[in-house]
C-alpha cells in the first residue's frame, strides 16, 4: 500500500487515505456499538427526517463495504492520478469535489420526480404506514412488498453513499483529455480507446438508470458526475488559454 502511494499525487492519496479510514472506522464502531456512521453521514433525500445539511459533503467518503470502496479507489488512483499531475493539485481537488457534489445534485433532483410521482398513486393510509414503519423495515433489510410503499420508503429512508459520481467524473475528464489513449480490458482482454470506454460506462448507466431505478445503485449519480464534470471542462477550455 506504501509502495503504491509514495508516487501517488497528494490530493489523490489523501482522498484515498481519507476514504479508507471512514471505512475502517464504520467497521470498528458498527462492531463495537452498533453504531452505523452511513446512517449520519450518507446522503438522506430532503424530505426525510434523517436528512442533514452536511451529508450533502460527508457522503462522498462513505462506502457500503471493501469491494464498493476498492473499485472506488482503483479507479481513482487509476486515472485521478494522472489528472492530477496534468491540472495540478488544486483544480484537480476542485474538478473532483465539484463533480461529486453535482452528482449529488443530480441524483436528488431525479429522487424529487419520483418522489412527487410515487406520492400521488398512494393513499394516505399507505404513506402513513411507510412514515411510520419504513425505517424499521430498513434497519431490517426488509421493504414493503408493494412496488410503491417500497420505492418510497427507499428514497426516504435508504441513504446514498460513494465516491462513485466524482470518479465517473474523474473517468469522464481522462476520455476527454486523453481520448485516444489504450485502455486494456481484464474480460474480454482486449485494448479499447478511452472515449469509447466513457461512452460506454454513459450508455450502460443511462440505461440502468432508466430501467432498474430502484436497484440500490445510484446510477442517476453516476450519470450526474459525468455531466458535471462534461460541464466542468467546457467552461474551463472557454476561459482559461491553457487547459493542460
Amino acid at each position: 500500500m506504501n509502495r503504491i502511494l509514495s508516487g501517488t499525487p497528494p490530493v489523490v492519496k489523501n482522498l484515498i487515505i481519507i476514504n479508507v479510514v471512514m471505512l475502517l472506522l464504520n467497521e470498528l464502531l458498527r462492531f463495537t456499538s452498533g453504531l452505523n456512521l452511513n446512517g449520519i453521514l450518507g446522503l438522506y433525500f430532503p424530505k426525510s427526517e434523517f436528512f442533514g445539511s452536511w451529508q450533502i459533503v460527508t457522503h462522498m467518503f462513505m462506502h457500503g463495504g471493501f469491494v464498493h470502496l476498492l473499485f472506488n479507489m482503483f479507479a481513482l488512483w487509476m486515472f485521478g492520478r494522472i489528472l492530477e499531475q496534468v491540472w495540478g493539485p488544486k483544480r484537480f481537488l476542485l474538478y473532483y469535489l465539484v463533480t461529486g457534489l453535482g452528482a449529488a445534485f443530480f441524483f436528488e433532483l431525479v429522487q424529487w420526480i419520483q418522489y412527487n410521482k410515487v406520492m400521488d398513486l398512494l393513499t394516505p393510509e399507505q404513506l402513513q404506514y411507510v412514515y411510520d414503519s419504513g425505517s424499521e423495515a430498513v434497519s431490517q433489510g426488509k421493504n414493503f412488498t408493494d412496488a410503491q410503499m417500497g420505492r418510497l420508503n427507499s428514497i426516504l429512508n435508504v441513504p446514498v453513499v460513494g465516491a462513485s459520481g466524482a470518479v465517473y467524473g474523474v473517468l469522464l475528464a481522462f476520455g476527454v483529455l486523453f481520448p485516444n489513449t489504450q485502455l486494456m480490458f481484464i474480460f474480454p482482454p482486449i485494448p479499447v480507446k478511452a472515449k469509447y470506454v466513457v461512452i460506454g460506462y454513459a450508455a450502460i448507466e443511462l440505461y440502468l438508470a432508466i430501467t432498474s431505478p430502484g436497484s440500490g445503485i445510484a446510477h442517476t449519480a453516476h450519470l450526474g458526475g459525468m455531466i458535471f464534470g462534461y460541464l466542468l471542462i467546457r467552461y474551463w477550455r472557454k476561459t482559461t488559454k491553457t487547459l493542460y
